[in-house]
C-alpha cells in the first residue's frame, strides 16, 4: 500500500516542517492492518483538530468507476469551497433504489466491497478516525478489536460499510490545500505581529476580523497581506 499523491505531498510538507517521518508511521499502520485483513485495499487516517486526512491505497485499486457512478447517480461528493473546508454536495438522505443499483456494482468493480470506520479517542474526546476498505464483503468481521488495538483506535463506536464510496480519499486530496492555507495564515500573522508590534494572538484576531468583515476566508486575507509585504520589499 502506498500514499495517494496528495497524501505523499502533505506528509512530506509536514515532515520537513516538524521533523517527523509521518509517511513511515502511516505506512506502518497500513502494514499492520494488512496483516490482520489480507483483503485490505485502502486505509485513511483523519485528524479532527488539524482537519487533515491521509490515505493509502493498494496498487490494484481502481476507484474511477465509483467516482463516475457518484456523478451519474447524484451521490454526494466533496469540494473545497475556498476556505479550506470540505463541503458535501449532492443528495441528502438515503440512496434511492436506482442510485443504489448504480453505486453498489461500481464499488465492487473498484475493488471495495466493505469498509470499517474506527474512532480515535483521547481523554474522552474524538480526535480522529481510521477508515479501512477491503475487497471482500466480510473482511472485517470479528477483527474490529484487533484492528483498533493495532491502529491506536477503539472498536467502540465502530461503523461498518459507511464509506463504500471511499469519500475519505477526496478529503485526503484537500490536505495539501489546507496545509498551504495554514502556512499562509501563520506567515501573515507573523508579519502583522511584527509590523504592529503586537502578539501573535492579536495579529491572528486582526486577520479573522478582516476576513469576517470582507466576507472572505482567512487564507484569502492572509494572501493579501503576503502580497502587500512582497510589494513593499
Amino acid at each position: 500500500m502506498e500514499p495517494v499523491p496528495e497524501t505523499r505531498q502533505a506528509l512530506e510538507a509536514i515532515g520537513v516542517a516538524e521533523g517527523h517521518d509521518l509517511t513511515r508511521t502511516l505506512e506502518e499502520m497500513g502494514r499492520a492492518a494488512e496483516i490482520i485483513v489480507p483483503d485490505l485495499v485502502g486505509l485513511s487516517v483523519a485528524l479532527v483538530r488539524e482537519q487533515l486526512t491521509f490515505t493509502l491505497v493498494a496498487s490494484n485499486v481502481s476507484i474511477g468507476g465509483v467516482d463516475a457512478t457518484q456523478y451519474l447517480g447524484g451521490r454526494p461528493c466533496i469540494r473545497d469551497d475556498g476556505s479550506g473546508e470540505a463541503v458535501a454536495l449532492g443528495m441528502k438522505g438515503p440512496l434511492s433504489p436506482w442510485r443504489w443499483e448504480l453505486f453498489a456494482p461500481a464499488s465492487l468493480v473498484s475493488g471495495i466491497a466493505s469498509s470499517l470506520s474506527l474512532p480515535i479517542i483521547k481523554a474522552g474526546e474524538i480526535t480522529g478516525g481510521v477508515n479501512l476498505y477491503a475487497s471482500t464483503r466480510r473482511a472485517f468481521s470479528g477483527r474490529q478489536e484487533l484492528l483498533a488495538a493495532a491502529l491506536g483506535a477503539t472498536a467502540r463506536g465502530a461503523v461498518a460499510d459507511a464509506d463504500l464510496s471511499f469519500d475519505s480519499r477526496r478529503q485526503a486530496a484537500l490536505a495539501p490545500v489546507r496545509l498551504r492555507d495554514r502556512h499562509d495564515v501563520d506567515t501573515a500573522t507573523g508579519l502583522l505581529a511584527a509590523r504592529h508590534q503586537e502578539s501573535a494572538a492579536q495579529a491572528a484576531d486582526r486577520i479573522a476580523q478582516a476576513a469576517s468583515r470582507a466576507g472572505l476566508p482567512q487564507p484569502a486575507v492572509a494572501r493579501v497581506v503576503l502580497a502587500l509585504h512582497r510589494h513593499r520589499l
